[in-house]
């Protein structure tokens, strides 16, 4: 990851605001559109983390099996 970044927390933090305020609404279309952007963006991130999480644990029971 880079320095930009943010963690896997704040990003879970940040999608979860991000939803909560879609789903309260009063915003408008171009917010909403912008709130739901920056959602995928942050979901792809927690992703990313999980992934990484996944290969390194993958990477230890695999040597541990060796």
């Amino acid at each position: 990851m880079t320095d930009e970044t943010p963690s896997y927390e704040a990003a879970r933090d940040e999608l979860l605001d991000v939803v909560r305020r879609l789903e309260t609404g009063g915003t408008t279309l171009e917010e909403s559109l912008a709130l739901w952007e920056r959602g995928e963006q942050l979901a792809t991130v927690c992703q990313t983390w999980l992934d990484g999480a996944r290969a390194r644990l993958d990477a230890v029971i695999g040597a541990d099996d060796e």
